[in-house]
């Protein structure tokens, strides 16, 4: 599980995040959720891209944007207000020696919202801290954790303990996942909606526990 910020290679599972520079708040709306949701899927192409000009001047659905084939393939996400969390992995190999998809697709992604954020609240300088962190997943038990964690994160919002002292109130986390619009938790519930587009479940490794939401509380629960 060692971390790795460079040399992110093919064919390898990474736990990608970054937070609010200061730990300040990155997303203060439910505009800002929705603007970096829809980024999460643009930006994953080899297209360049400038929302204006692909998105609200052609007046088209984000999730209608033709993008191409994609830099990477994303297993798993959440926005928290003060951060977000991205489990993906990229099976390109096809794009040269100085091009890491991984890098361009967090690099295109994080500019994007930035620049969308500081114009919109009128604010300059880096709205995250530093360039974003990854953690490489090499091991199946860290990949069905961070696969919950990512998946049950938004619960801290309800339950700030519930790391250190685990979900107390199931029905509640649950029902409130229910409602929580920004992961990928619905699109493992079964919910249709455009968001689906975002992730690719053909990329999950055969050994994860979690094909269905439902399974992230059986597993938490044996384990």
């Amino acid at each position: 599980m060692s971390i790795r910020d460079k040399n992110l290679v093919p064919n390898e599972y990474y736990h990608i995040y970054n937070r609010g520079n200061g730990k300040h708040e990155i997303f203060l709306d439910d505009e800002d959720y929705d603007r970096f949701t829809k980024i999460l899927y643009v930006c994953n192409s080899e297209q360049g891209f400038n929302f204006r000009d692909s998105i609200i001047d052609p007046k088209i659905d984000a999730f209608d944007f033709e993008r191409g084939v994609p830099l990477v393939s994303i297993l798993a996400w959440v926005l928290m207000p003060n951060h977000f969390h991205i489990i993906l992995i990229s099976p390109r190999s096809d794009l040269g020696e100085n091009y890491n998809p991984i890098t361009e697709f967090m690099r295109k992604v994080s500019t994007a919202y930035a620049m969308n954020f500081n114009k919109k609240y009128g604010r300059i300088g880096s709205l995250f801290e530093g360039k974003f962190k990854s953690r490489y997943i090499g091991e199946e038990n860290y990949f069905n954790y961070i696969f919950s964690y990512v998946h049950l994160n938004p619960i801290k919002l309800i339950q700030s303990d519930s790391k250190e002292k685990g979900i107390i109130d199931r029905g509640k986390a649950r029902d409130f996942l229910e409602e929580y619009k920004h992961s990928s938790f619905l699109d493992y519930f079964g919910k249709k909606r455009k968001q689906n587009l975002i992730i690719d479940k053909s990329s999950i490794p055969g050994y994860c526990y979690c094909h269905h939401a439902k399974d992230l509380f059986k597993w938490i629960k044996s384990s």
